[in-house]
Formats: structure tokens, sequence, C-alpha cells
């Protein structure tokens, strides 16, 4: 049964070219792209328990990175989303000795020069970045195979343009990234980066160096972020500076916390969410109260979807702290229970039955 748990999202997703339009694999390609930053981001903030607010600086790096290597230098697309991956990297260790003297709201404001800072350098850049214009993002191939929509190619009698050929590569990307971070998460290295967060003084005694793994985890966290990044070029075909403010940085934040934090499969519902929001909104502007287009009276989508991710940040902490997976993980639990036919401690009319609620719950985590 649990396999079929996998097995069947994945065909769906396989099969997905085939039976929907160009806007939804455009839009989850920007999901998969945005769900490969978020899952880094995850790795940082829920799992090691540092606040960074420059995820938008490695977006940065990552995504002019590969434009300015691809197109400019005219190297491979593969050779250079690897190499813009550990500029990003490397971006993030050098960050890392000033991490790791602070925590909290502290190494928050402190990244936030890092936003600042490098939009400033970046913008001034020109030779690189384009400046305020930006550049224009290369085609993407793999070993001679573009991605674009030329050579002309039916597979079933469905014709493959960019967006169907991009699905499957942001579908294989961010199924690489997640099986990385979940090994690494279950891993020893894992473990120490959690001990970190719960206590840096009990980790250290326990023989974890603090230091060592806390830039260990931003330069994955930040490698992610580029990644991510350039997924986000190829998604829009032109990048600037400007495309990588603080706002961005927040919206990622918003993707942790609606998504749970530590939880690497809610990081990909909420980079879903917050992704896919605004241009659903956008689609179906002219169908929906309240919401119009480029110029009408009423909000327009990108602020609408502002406000009800907003909301939904508010009732998540509020109302449901452990967020999307922690709603999901209810749902799955309450679904064990009625299959086998079990009461839980909400509903069970034994007078005891708080306690084998309880017991009851012990047992299917376990299990789990």
């Amino acid at each position: 049964m649990s396999r079929l748990r996998w097995i069947l999202p994945a065909i769906v997703l396989l099969l997905l070219p085939f039976y929907v339009d160009e806007f939804w694999l455009r839009t989850g390609f920007a999901i998969c792209g945005a769900a490969v930053g978020a899952i880094g981001l995850n790795l940082l903030l829920g799992t090691t328990g540092q606040l960074s607010l420059a995820h938008s600086f490695f977006l940065a790096v990552g995504a002019i990175g590969y434009t300015y290597l691809a197109g400019s230098l005219g190297w491979s697309p593969v050779l250079a989303m690897v190499v813009a991956v550990g500029l990003a990297g490397f971006a993030g260790l050098m960050f890392s000795p000033l991490a790791a003297r602070l925590r909290g709201i502290y190494l928050g404001v402190a990244s936030l020069a890092l936003v600042f800072g490098g939009q400033h350098v970046l913008n001034s850049w020109t030779s690189v970045t384009g400046g305020f214009n930006g550049r224009s993002v290369p085609d993407f191939a793999v070993f001679g195979f573009p991605f674009a929509d030329t050579p002309r190619m039916v597979l079933l009698g469905v014709p493959f343009h960019e967006a169907e050929r991009l699905w499957y590569l942001g579908l294989v990307l961010l199924v690489g990234a997640f099986l990385f971070a979940r090994n690494l998460v279950r891993s020893r290295p894992g473990t120490a980066l959690q001990a970190v967060r719960d206590s840096e003084i009990a980790a250290s005694v326990m023989g974890v160096d603090v230091q060592r793994y806390k830039a260990g985890a931003f330069l994955v966290s930040s490698a992610f972020a580029g990644l991510s990044g350039v997924l986000y070029a190829l998604s829009i075909g032109s990048v600037a500076p400007e495309s990588f403010g603080l706002f961005v940085s927040i919206q990622y934040l918003a993707m942790v916390i609606l998504g749970g934090l530590g939880s690497l499969g809610g990081a990909v519902l909420g980079a879903a969410f917050v992704t896919a929001l605004p241009l659903v909104l956008q689609r179906y502007a002219d169908e929906l109260p309240l919401v119009t287009g480029a110029g009408g009276d009423g909000l327009a989508a990108g602020e609408a979807a502002r406000y009800l991710y907003g909301l939904a940040i508010v009732l998540v902490v509020l109302f449901q702290p452990a967020g999307l997976a922690g709603l999901a993980h209810r749902f799955r639990f309450r679904s064990a229970h009625v299959r086998r036919g079990t009461p839980d401690e909400k509903t069970s009319l034994d007078p005891s039955g708080g306690d084998r609620g309880r017991a009851l719950d012990d047992r299917h985590r376990v299990q789990q």
C-alpha cells in the first residue's frame, strides 16, 4: 500500500504533459524550481534552526551565473548549471563564518546585508549581469538535446514543445533534490544538524562541531537555492538583479512556514501554494470576484495572492503550527484508524479512551 502511495502520483506526473495545456506545464515547472529552493531553506531553517533572509541572493547567483556562463561565455548548459550551483554554494560557505556566530533574529538581520549589498553589486556589474536591463537566458540542452521548440518532436501523437520538455527537466531535478535532502536528514550529519537546532551547547557536549555543521548547512542550502535560481531563469526567459529582492526571500520563508518547518514534503506543498496562486489568479482574473487583470479597478492577481497566502500564514501559525504537512499527517492518521476500525482519543467512548488513544497514536508513529 505504501508503494502505491508513491507509484500512482508518479504515473500521473509522468503522463501530465499528454493531457494538460502549456499554462499548467509552465506553472508546474515554476513550482518545481521554487520547491527545490524551499527544500534548501527548510534544511537550513527547519532542520538546523538557522534563520536566513538571504535566500534571494543565492537564487540570483545561480540564475545570473548560469545565464552568463551559458550565454556570454558559451559554456555547455549542463556545465554552466553545475558551476552556477557551485558558485551559489560557495557564496553560502563564505557567509557561514558570520552565521556561525549569530542565531535567531540576529542572523536574519545580518543576512539582509547579502540581499541589499548583493543587489547593488550585481546591478553595478553590468558586464556580467546586464545591469537593470538584465540578460536573456540561453536555452537549455543536455548532451546536444535541446529543450527549445526546435527540432520538432512528437510523442504518441502529442507535440512536445519547450513546456513539455522543461516539465520533465524540473520533475527530475526536484525528485533528485528531494531524495538527496531526505537522505541527508536521515543520516548521521542530519542528526547532528537537528542536535544543533535543539541546543548548540548540548550538541557540542556530544562531540558535534557546531560551526562546521552550520557551515555545511549554509553550503547545502545555498546550493539548492542556486539550482532553484537556474530553474527560475529557464522559466521566465530573462533575468535581472532587480528580480531577486527581499520580497523573494520573504516568499520562500512563507513557503517553509506554510508547508511546515522541518518537513521536506511540506516545503514542496508550500512552494506549490505560493508559486501557483498568483499565476492561477491571473489566468482566471476575469472569472473571479474582486480580482482583475492589468489595468482593472479591482485587486491585481499578484496583490490578491499576497493577501491570501499572508492570511494563510496567520491561520497556520494560530491553528496548525505543523503546516500543510501536519494536516496531511493528521489525515493519514485518521484514515488509518478508520481502516483498522480503531477509535482515536477523540471518538472513543471508553472512560479511559484518552490514554488508549494516545497509546494507539504512539504505536502508529512507531510503525511508520
